[in-house]
């Protein structure tokens, strides 16, 4: 097993939220008489028992709702806050970008603030003399650097935090949301050092919502949910899981079935052109669902429809087989099977979510619906950009008023 650069047993951290009226004149006078440790519904565990194992050299993606623990997990890993119980062990020295102007005296000019990072993090003046220039290069701020920070915009406060953070050499990197603030060429040029860092083996911890950038990233994936570690590994398998329970809990997907179940799904896989069952597919190659259904009684001309959507929830297509003109004659008693094809597969890059439905022919009657329930990828080996990749070309020296 390769050395661990960052480990976990049984890490918690528990805050006491302020009682009513503690504020307030009356609070502070009866304080005293009151007993020393709050109620427990005053206490809040924001992570319990998170157990971790990162070994050096990993890129470890933290994923999962507003508050649900991720950026104390941060700080706890970082040393700028304690755990309540349990143990956190790491191996290097550690740079993080935790929050925005963190570590930043406001009263200080930029180049003073890399200075006073530095120190903090043990790095001799002399060093940081030898990368300065680097660092204000990276970040940008070429015309701000000799002006106090707290006249800062918030994407120069991270343009500053994130080169001196890279810059000074650490081995372990923990960056937090904060990335999102930057403009679109600072965060292109982010993601450079940040793989310029994996190839140099370095460990990098990265907390984001964009989840598009994680599983891109990383090798691996952590989802905490309400304080607790729910799901972990390859990052297509745990972003899946995140979007569906997630998605679904904020109304976003409908992960639901309902139907009388005169038909219903007995069997339903997702295959790619080869025939092989998986979820995760290509743009522009094949995407195979097989489906197997019982029957209860003699139905005459169902209708088989889906429906695919993003992984935000929004529509993007949707047709069944009567739509399509496609008669399936009579079935049942007993289990028969359907294919859907989807060929050429033209969605970009990203998270899709399948619905697949039988109803009767006059859509009076839904025997089995499934929303939302069927989870896939796509990757694309093109940089073209959207949720759809279109046949097109282009005819430079063209003639004509229009026309192909």
């Amino acid at each position: 097993m390769s050395e661990l650069a960052i480990e976990t047993v049984n890490l918690g951290k528990r805050y006491r939220l302020r009682s009513v009226g503690g504020g307030s004149l009356l609070g502070a006078i009866t304080r005293p008489f009151r007993r020393r440790r709050a109620p427990a519904d005053e206490e809040f565990w924001a992570l319990r028992g998170i157990n971790l194992k990162i070994p050096r050299g990993a890129t470890v993606g933290v994923v999962g709702p507003n508050g649900s623990g991720k950026s104390s997990l941060l700080g706890l890993l970082a040393g700028t806050i304690s755990p309540t119980e349990g143990e956190v062990t790491t191996r290097g020295r550690i740079s993080s970008l935790l929050e925005l102007g963190a570590g930043f005296h406001p009263e200080l000019s930029g180049v003073e603030n890399i200075y006073l990072n530095a120190a903090l993090l043990g790095i001799a003046r002399e060093d940081v003399r030898r990368r300065l220039d680097q660092i204000v290069d990276f970040a940008g701020l070429r015309d701000f650097i000799n002006m106090p920070v707290k006249h800062y915009s918030s994407g120069m406060y991270v343009r500053l935090g994130f080169a001196v953070a890279v810059e000074l050499d650490p081995e372990l990197l923990l960056i937090d949301e904060v990335l999102a603030v930057g403009d679109m060429a600072f965060q292109m040029r982010c993601f450079d050092r940040i793989r310029d860092l994996q190839k140099r083996g370095k460990t990098l911890l990265l907390v984001s919502h964009d989840l598009a950038a994680v599983e891109h990233h990383c090798d691996d994936v952590k989802l905490i949910h309400q304080g607790r570690l729910v799901a972990e590994g390859r990052p297509s398998e745990v972003i899946l899981t995140y979007l569906r329970a997630y998605m679904a809990r904020i109304g976003m997907l409908n992960v639901e079935e309902h139907g009388t179940r005169d038909m219903e799904f007995v069997e339903v896989s997702m295959r790619d052109g080869a025939g092989k069952e998986t979820a995760e597919f290509v743009t522009g190659e094949t995407l195979c669902v097989d489906i197997r259904y019982r029957a209860k009684t003699r139905i005459e001309n169902p209708v088989f429809g889906f429906s695919i959507k993003t992984g935000g929830g929004y529509y993007l297509f949707g047709t069944n087989t009567d739509i399509m003109k496609i008669p399936v004659g009579i079935v049942g008693p007993g289990e028969g099977t359907m294919r859907l094809v989807i060929r050429p597969l033209r969605l970009g890059e990203g998270k899709y979510f399948l619905s697949l439905a039988m109803h009767s022919h006059d859509h009076k009657v839904q025997y089995h619906r499934r929303e939302d329930w069927y989870p896939f990828s796509v990757t694309s080996t093109s940089t073209a950009m959207g949720v759809l990749h279109l046949d097109c070309e282009w005819k430079p020296g063209f003639s004509g008023a229009g026309g192909a």
